[in-house]
């Protein structure tokens, strides 16, 4: 009997274009699977993969301003997801770093999550989602406050919809453990690393490309840079752009959003990749590598897992970490680094990103979801 999939995922939008995306893009490559979303328009985009495909959506996708970010209906994401009726299929497949893991499936279906994080403005981000957010101060912060608090009540429920959770990194596991103390097979995403080539003559800059929101921490290597005075390029948008151009130095060049080509030319040229953020897994950090770029990155998160400090791995380095997002380590870690980029090869940058090619994923997921549903049965 041939088995019906059904793929799930949050959204599908021209500007939703990271790791997440780039899973469900690799499954579509091996996995013949209906696509469904809460929103899709990347189905009308003439540039995109997804171009006239015919992909489910629930009734956010007729809400106004869906289509710049349907976050802004969080309150009514849960709700949404659990309108998408799936009965026909026999397994379910969810790509969810937000509600796309709480479809609803009845006991004959095999479900099987790849969680790229649990919601993160219902727990690792929630006082940074209050902070940053005019919603979250006053009588409106209250009720922010309660309805984050029913979200992570509906998020530990829906986690008890999944039969299987993947997670892309160690580091996810761990999160997914906290938050549903539920088990998660490791399995890498998928990076295109032969996209990219390896260049060993570096030009005299370094380079992060990241969007410029808060938890990404660019402040902190903006003002690491101002002090440092070597030049850094910034690549990318988002709700600290203006702060940050009103706080760089002459030496920091920002760049705001650039097409792929532009951005891979650059990850070729820099000195170094600089990256602060406690990331899930972070793709960026491999694709530099992919170009023979070493990566500068705070120690924590899935970077443990992508890039190896050159100080404990003296034969295969591929970078540095500092252990606070503070200024002055980033400061303390660059300078470090000019010491010692002599001893980082390329070559071992790129054999460090093939780690995750695309293949190695096709071959572990294929044989998980294969696994899963010999279990299921018996």
């Amino acid at each position: 009997m041939e088995l019906k999939y059904a793929l799930i995922h949050e959204w599908l939008t021209p500007k939703a274009t990271g790791g997440s995306e780039l899973v469900v893009k690799e499954i579509l490559k091996y996995i013949d699977a209906d696509l469904y979303a809460l929103i899709d328009f990347e189905s009308v985009n003439p540039q995109s993969y997804l171009y006239q495909s015919s992909i489910g959506t629930t009734f956010l996708q007729h809400f106004p301003l869906a289509r710049n970010g349907v976050q802004k209906y969080l309150p009514l994401l849960p709700l949404a997801i659990e309108q998408l009726d799936l009965r026909q299929y026999d397994v379910i497949l969810s790509s969810s770093h937000a509600v796309a893991k709480g479809v609803l499936t009845s006991p004959n279906q095999l479900h099987i999550c790849y969680c790229h994080t649990p919601m993160r403005y219902a727990w690792d981000l929630t006082f940074d989602y209050l902070n940053e957010s005019r919603a979250g101060k006053g009588i409106p912060g209250i009720l922010t406050r309660y309805i984050l608090h029913q979200l992570r009540q509906w998020d530990v429920v829906s986690a008890n919809r999944v039969d299987y959770f993947i997670a892309n990194s160690n580091h996810t596991a761990r999160r997914i453990w906290r938050c549903y103390r539920r088990q998660a097979k490791v399995i890498y995403p998928p990076v295109e690393s032969d996209r990219f080539s390896v260049q060993f003559d570096k030009e005299d800059f370094y380079l992060t490309v990241s969007r410029l929101v808060s938890y990404k921490q660019i402040l902190i290597i903006v003002k690491a840079f101002n002090q440092l005075q070597k030049p850094l390029v910034i690549i990318g948008e988002g709700s600290q752009l203006k702060q940050i151009c009103q706080l760089a130095k002459p030496n920091i060049t920002i760049l705001g959003f650039q097409p792929t080509q532009v951005v891979t030319e650059y990850m070729a040229k820099a000195k170094a990749f600089v990256y602060a953020a406690c990331e899930d897994f972070g793709i960026a950090l491999v694709e530099a590598q992919a170009c023979g770029t070493p990566v500068i990155a705070y120690g924590g998160g899935g970077a443990l897992e992508t890039v190896k400090d050159i100080r404990h791995n003296p034969q295969s380095g591929t970078g540095l970490f500092f252990r606070e997002q503070t200024p002055e380590a980033i400061v303390e870690t660059v300078e470090t680094f000019e010491k010692l980029q002599s001893q980082i090869d390329p070559e071992n940058c790129r054999l460090q990103a093939d780690k995750f090619n695309p293949k190695i994923f096709k071959k572990s997921y294929l044989e998980f979801v294969d696994d899963c549903y010999r279990e299921f049965q018996f």
